[in-house]
């Protein structure tokens, strides 16, 4: 397994006239949809795969509920999910309300398992098809 990247040139946006430098650039190369992913850890296990589907149909429902209701959600040493938002500053503690925040965004952190998993992931080149 390796996880490709392709070779981009860019201009620095905070200095302009600044030379181009090369950087790497991840590439997707696919998908994998639900119904695969239920197939594949229903071929890990015992569970048949429409059960797996229901189960991953219902992730996100239950977390969202669980992040509307101000908690994270950890799965195991996989990782958890947490909110964080942005909000307008206030020049006093009085000045921050509900109407400050102006959005919210979800956060994944890694946990220990999957931090591993990328420490030791393997890169490959991805020649380009004319894209």
């Amino acid at each position: 397994m390796s996880i490709f990247y392709k070779k981009i040139e860019r201009h620095n946006p905070q200095n302009p006239t600044a030379p181009k430098k090369w950087y790497a650039v991840l590439k997707t190369i696919g998908q994998v949809k639900e119904k695969e992913v239920a197939k594949m850890i229903a071929e890990e296990t015992t569970i048949n795969r429409k059960e797996v589907e229901m189960a991953l149909d219902l992730f996100p429902k239950v977390l969202i509920r669980e992040l509307l209701n101000s908690k994270s959600v950890q799965l195991g040493d996989w990782g958890s999910f947490h909110l964080t938002c942005n909000s307008k500053g206030a020049d006093t503690r009085e000045g921050i309300t509900a109407a400050s925040i102006k959005g919210l965004n979800i956060r994944f952190v890694p946990g220990q398992e999957l931090n591993d998993a990328l420490n030791n992931a393997s890169f490959a080149a991805f020649e380009s098809t004319g894209e």
